[in-house]
């Protein structure tokens, strides 16, 4: 069964640092891309970051640039986003996704507020 289950949202200052995770099972980790979404109230899905299999290359929005890192661990399955200097506008649900020539897998989210 595959799973990709996120954890470390929450509520945060603007200003403040916070690592979200997001824990893969049930497929090749290795073989796939890993993404980060976020949907703000009342917006579409946007891509955040995301890093090839191999974790070498890495790409991120312009908005976060500089203040957000993407890894992985390809033998603990899992990818992370660090995320510094917050700002409200990051306020969203933040997503996983994994995604081969063959699947594309999504997480259930976690929510990260940043506000004073």
């Amino acid at each position: 069964q595959v799973q990709l289950v996120e954890s470390g949202g929450g509520l945060v200052q603007p200003g403040a640092s916070l690592r979200l995770s997001c824990a893969a099972s049930g497929f090749t980790f290795s073989s796939y891309s890993m993404t980060w979404y976020r949907q703000a109230p009342g917006k579409g899905r946007e891509l955040v970051a995301t890093i090839e299999p191999a974790g070498g290359i890495t790409d991120y929005a312009d908005s976060v640039k500089g203040r957000f890192t993407i890894s992985r661990d390809n033998y603990k399955k899992t990818v992370d986003l660090h995320m510094t200097s917050l700002k409200p506008e990051d306020t969203a649900v933040y997503y996983c996704n994994a995604v081969s020539p063959y699947n594309i897998y999504w997480g259930q989210g976690t929510q990260v507020i940043v506000s004073s």
